[in-house]
């Protein structure tokens, strides 16, 4: 990783501003005749920053972006603005192709260093010409591979950035390259699972049974594969998939709920019932076993468990169905620091730095159940785990009990988690559009069918994330209630229980509020007085120091635990206040040493070599839209910062602390220059999600 460069590395630690702070003024140079008090700025959400760091403010917040923006186009130019030139996305699909064919190495050859070692020969996709390969070679990046060490080689071989620090490189003997397992990383979609996924061929006997039993299997539906017409989440189809499994299309579910790519179908007529079902596909066994195409799906069909007919498929046809939450194995979370599955940015780099913080408890990004059950390998990737996860759970977003459930059973069989989390609370339109996420709110008939199908078909623990919004719903039926005697909420917590769910995270919002108003957390204390004992509550809100974390945990003792997102977002080592109960003033330095090791834990995930060092830079950058607000410790009039507080223009203790507070995504870039090199030309960057947005969020 590259050094910082001269005028930032100076001093990092102690210097002083570059340049002196100038008194407030009104924007015309004038200083401010009365200035407010820091307890009147909190206020007001606006961040109570020490006057020495203070710089004159701009003449307007608006023009000031405005300006930046018009300064740095071709930084902050949207991505999406290639489709504007009329091509199809077939013709881009072609040219990406070609661009593979004639630039990039065989990953196989650049492993081995022998020509004649891929198996595909002039049939693969990818270039063969090595010394071409060679001759065009970009310069090695500062700093050593991620992947040396004592036990093997690096995977990359030739494609790595870092190529002139392997020992047979040194050595000049390229043969000693050779490929090496990333033993510390599991749940690694197989390609023979993916082929059945993709042939509709996976059998969900343990999912159909309970579907049946309860009255969800819809007519004619076995091992059913959802249409694009009957309700699919996520559009886009990717079996393009690398050889790491995770980095074939930049986040693609990510961009999809964004609009990026092709346009999602649009689900008309959403019911509570089950969607009725086209006729399934034959099963393989009806083909036989010289069926086109079937050669290698037959190898893993015996591994598949037994299914009974459709016709005669009943509860009995498997014995090992818990119907009751008492016996499964429960997972604790009592008083377990929780990071919360972030879309984008809780990926398994950002997991594992958390954990190096102290975080306890930690969830994959949500995984939408269609298109895991179609196999995409991109959605797979947000269930892998890394060795340090020591109590680690996926989280899962579907709108029907079929799908939901087939995803738990495939997911209880393929991979290693500790326990199984329904997304009931995603507001994001796309997703609310299908009848997913927060859309379940609205319909308590099929949320008791989702959760007690999934919960009833795996002894894995299903917990379920929701929105405040499900019980506000419910608290305005208790007030009229009230009034005639009966109590809604008490019923409603123990029927979640005893739907099967073993723990409920209650984010303190509603759909509409988004992050615009403070989280609820008086509602989500009576929430967790009124649960029964066996259900677990979790909250979920506005935690951004490690008061906030006693706060709660003092004013409600039934409250098993706290789920921390925006607040790890912004600074991850919250985790480490918490457990040393203790504001931490950290440097810019120190933060930058968190910034390293983020890029070390993305290279061994994406890749050394080209494609995973601009993957890992895409990540970061997004990562440091979030946290360039947090204003150290040492700069503040009043503890702690909060997270809807917009910090004024400040200079920093020094010019590195300075770059750090920038809004500017030019900066951004800049500071993964820092760690990654100079960015490819042409590079755009422009964040997916709003997080400079503040308080100002739409509502739908």
């Amino acid at each position: 990783m590259a050094e910082l460069s001269a005028e930032v590395a100076t001093d990092i630690h102690d210097a002083p501003p570059e340049y002196p702070p100038a008194p407030p003024s009104d924007g015309g140079g004038a200083p401010t005749p009365a200035a407010a008090t820091p307890e009147e700025l909190a206020a007001k959400g606006v961040a109570p920053v020490k006057a020495d760091f203070l710089c004159p403010p701009p003449p307007s917040r608006t023009s000031q972006t405005a300006a930046n923006n018009s300064a740095s186009t071709a930084v902050a130019a949207p991505p999406s603005g290639v489709l504007k030139q009329g091509k199809s996305k077939r013709q881009f699909k072609r040219e990406r192709q070609q661009e593979q064919k004639t630039s990039h190495l065989c990953p196989v050859i650049a492993k081995s260093g022998d020509v004649s070692s891929c198996k595909f020969g002039d049939g693969c996709r990818f270039s063969h010409d090595l010394e071409g390969f060679k001759a065009q070679r970009q310069d090695d990046l500062d700093g050593e591979c991620p992947f040396i060490s004592d036990e093997g080689r690096c995977p990359y071989g030739l494609a790595c950035r870092f190529y002139g620090t392997h020992k047979e490189a040194v050595a000049g003997d390229n043969s000693l390259i050779v490929p090496k397992k990333n033993f510390s990383e599991t749940n690694e979609l197989t390609k023979d699972v993916q082929r059945l996924l993709w042939k509709n061929n996976m059998k969900f006997p343990k999912a159909d049974a309970k579907l049946k039993a309860l009255g969800l299997m819809g007519p004619g539906v076995k091992g059913k594969k959802p249409d694009k017409e009957e309700g699919s989440e996520c559009a886009v189809s990717n079996h393009e998939a690398n050889e790491n499994g995770c980095s074939n299309g930049v986040d693609a579910k990510a961009d999809n709920l964004n609009g990026a790519g092709e346009e999602a179908p649009q689900e008309n007529n959403v019911v509570d019932e089950l969607r009725p079902s086209k006729k399934a596909k034959p099963d393989v066994a009806e083909l036989g076993s010289n069926s086109p195409g079937n050669e290698v799906d037959q190898n893993i069909l015996d591994k598949q468990p037994e299914a009974a007919s459709q016709d005669h498929l009943s509860v009995e046809t498997d014995g090992s169905l818990k119907s009751h939450p008492r016996e499964k194995k429960l997972v604790d979370f009592s008083g377990k620091l929780y990071l919360a599955p972030l879309t984008t940015v809780g990926n398994l780099p950002f997991r594992r730095l958390c954990k190096a913080l102290g975080a306890d408890i930690t969830c994959g990004e949500m995984a939408m159940c269609t298109n895991l059950l179609q196999g995409q390998a991109a959605e797979w990737a947000l269930l892998r785990r890394h060795s340090s996860e020591d109590l680690f759970g996926v989280q899962i977003c579907g709108a029907y009990a079929d799908t939901v459930t087939r995803a738990v059973e495939l997911i209880d069989r393929e991979c290693t988690v500790d326990f199984i989390d329904i997304n009931m609370g995603c507001p994001i339109e796309l997703v609310v559009s299908k009848g997913a996420g927060s859309a379940l709110l609205n319909k308590p008939t099929r949320m008791k069918g989702i959760i007690e199908a999934a919960s009833s078909t795996v002894e894995t623990p299903i917990t379920v994330k929701t929105l405040y919004a499900i019980l506000l719903l419910l608290l305005l039926q208790v007030r009229t209630g009230y009034l005639e005697g009966k109590n809604k909420v008490d019923s409603l917590i123990a029927d979640i229980g005893n739907w099967g769910a073993t723990a409920i995270t209650v984010h303190g919002r509603t759909r509409q509020q988004r992050y615009s108003k403070s989280a609820d957390w008086e509602y989500i204390y009576q929430c967790a007085r009124n649960a029964p004992e066996s259900l677990q509550v979790l909250g979920n809100g506005d935690i951004s120091a490690y008061t906030d974390w006693n706060i709660h945990k003092a004013s409600c003792p039934e409250l098993s635990s706290c789920m921390i997102g925006r607040g790890a977002l912004t600074k991850p080592w919250i985790f480490t206040e918490i457990k040393e109960q203790r504001h931490w003033d950290i440097s810019s330095g120190e933060r930058l040493d968190i910034l390293k090791d983020y890029v070390r834990f993305g290279l061994q995930h994406w890749g050394s070599d080209t494609k995973g060092v601009e993957t890992t830079r895409h990540f970061l950058l997004e990562w440091l839209s979030y946290t360039f607000r947090y204003i150290p410790v040492g700069l503040l009039e009043i503890l702690p910062q909060r997270l809807n507080w917009r910090p004024p223009s400040y200079f920093g203790r020094n010019d590195l602390e300075t770059l750090m507070a920038s809004e500017s995504a030019a900066d951004w870039i800049r500071i993964s220059e820092m760690l990654l090199g100079k960015v490819p030309t042409g590079f755009t960057f422009s964040p997916k999600h709003k997080s400079n947005s503040y308080d100002r969020a739409e509502n739908g």
